[in-house]
């Protein structure tokens, strides 16, 4: 979890993909987010993290559905949401936390 807190603790917004690899809305955002990551550059980092990988991350983040996303900028959550998400949507939450 250390890893995770570097992670966070950065000047531009980090989204980050909560999945798992079973999970149809999970594998169906993997082109989106593949999309996003090269439409925000270097502007914004998105990551994925595994949460049958990552079980004491997910549990100390409350993660109950897959896919979530959240995104933090300077250590803090600004961001939170379940389900599919837009491309576009996810781009413009970046850019506005930029």
């Amino acid at each position: 979890m250390s890893k995770f807190g570097e992670l966070i603790n950065t000047n531009i917004p980090v989204l980050f993909n909560f999945f798992t690899e079973w999970n149809e809305d999970s594998v169906t955002m993997n082109q989106v987010l593949r999309n996003v990551a090269a439409a925000v550059g270097d502007k914004a980092k998105v990551i994925k993290i595994n949460i049958e990988k990552n079980p004491e991350l997910s549990e100390a983040l409350r993660i109950k559905g897959v896919p979530t996303f959240i995104i933090y900028k300077d250590g803090e959550m600004r961001w939170r949401q379940s389900g599919i998400q837009d491309g576009n949507s996810l781009i413009t939450l970046l850019k506005q936390h930029a």
